[in-house]
């Protein structure tokens, strides 16, 4: 499946075949790194996880511009993998009986979604979250994604409202879309009812409790993560884009965190540590994106392999692209990060690199 949005990617390339039994995951996910960098890629980072046992892979830079070589515990912006977060918050919510997810948007943002069709009395928090609510995508707008991709002015203040606002100058939309608009929702959402910004309840709620000592939720400052990210004009790397806004995307992209911490994450997600069995079935209810039979669920996406269906995201933002990929039970997973993104999808590293992470989730699929 591919879905790719400007701040935020679904996408996920999918092998025709098991990898050969000789090679272990990690060789397979190095092989792809590999070919990554030979891709264009000034670096690509990885992890295979099989419970306990967690083995790492690198190829090629962390810093392109100093010649630093690629750390695999270096931090790197997470982009939409910033989503499941966000949906982690609005489940414990929901858990604590301080909200349901079948609430609308009016009733906790009065008056916030009303303009041109749209009606937040229709639209409800659980639409927002498997992005079935209808509403545009914000970063669609030349006023946002212009100054985003120029980089010029990384601490530019985008207020939620601002960017709805903007997103609301659009007709609805049918079905499933993909909108980072949904997520700035959610984390306006997360505020009317706490009192909290969504980016203080996430540190209470996931980073702290789980121990993700190498996870931030940047606001103001955007931070400098120690993998640099770098930007392509054509064939040629031009552009150092570690330090970019993080306001542009908030609750739908703007963490930083490591190949561990998000593999940690995600697997005290789909083990139920971090709400009930309840709000978990919610997580992995899906609804169909359109492409194939991948499925949409809460910050989640579900895909067929050659070895079953897989849990995984995937998040773009400048200068940044990373999916993970784990099993039914969060025994089994892979991650990967690339610090290349120039906002379009489908490009030979994604290709090369997203098919290597399959192939080495298969391979340890087929392990014990």
């Amino acid at each position: 499946m591919k879905l790719l949005v400007l701040g935020a990617a679904v996408a996920l390339t999918l092998s025709t075949a098991v990898p050969a039994h000789a090679a272990t995951p990690a060789d397979i996910l190095r092989a792809g790194a590999e070919q990554g960098v030979r891709d264009g890629y000034p670096g690509v980072i990885g992890l295979v996880r099989n419970g306990t046992d967690s083995q790492y892979v690198k190829a090629g830079l962390g810093d392109r511009f100093a010649q630093t070589p690629a750390d695999p515990h270096a931090r790197f912006r997470i982009g939409s993998n910033t989503k499941a977060f966000t949906a982690a918050v609005l489940l414990q919510l929901e858990s604590e009986g301080r909200l349901s997810l079948d609430d609308t948007v009016a009733r906790w943002l009065p008056g916030v979604v009303d303009a041109n069709g749209h009606d937040g009395t229709r639209i409800t928090i659980r639409q927002l979250l498997n992005h079935t609510s209808g509403l545009p995508e914000y970063s669609a707008d030349a006023r946002v994604s212009v100054p985003y991709v120029a980089n010029t002015n990384p601490r530019q203040p985008w207020p939620p409202r601002t960017l709805v606002d903007i997103a609301l100058e659009a007709a609805p939309v049918r079905g499933f879309h993909y909108a980072n608009t949904n997520y700035v929702l959610a984390g306006m959402v997360i505020k009317a009812v706490t009192g909290e910004e969504p980016a203080v309840q996430v540190r209470k709620r996931i980073i702290e409790p789980l121990g993700l000592r190498d996870t931030t939720f940047p606001v103001d400052d955007p931070e400098t993560p120690s993998m640099h990210g770098a930007f392509w004009v054509g064939s040629i790397l031009i552009r150092d884009v570690t330090v970019s806004n993080v306001q542009t995307f908030g609750p739908a992209g703007a963490i930083v965190s490591t190949v561990d911490d998000l593999a940690t994450f995600e697997r005290a997600l789909f083990t139920g540590r971090l709400f009930p069995a309840a709000q978990l079935a919610s997580l992995k209810t899906t609804v169909p994106m359109g492409t194939g039979d991948a499925g949409y669920g809460l910050g989640v996406g579900s895909v067929s392999t050659p070895c079953g269906r897989v849990w995984t995201h995937t998040g773009g933002v400048l200068g940044y692209f990373t999916t993970w990929l784990t099993s039914e039970d969060g025994a089994k997973q892979v991650v990967f990060a690339a610090n290349e993104f120039h906002l379009v999808g489908g490009t030979r590293g994604q290709r090369d690199v997203g098919k290597a992470a399959v192939d080495a989730y298969c391979a340890l699929q087929a392990t014990s």
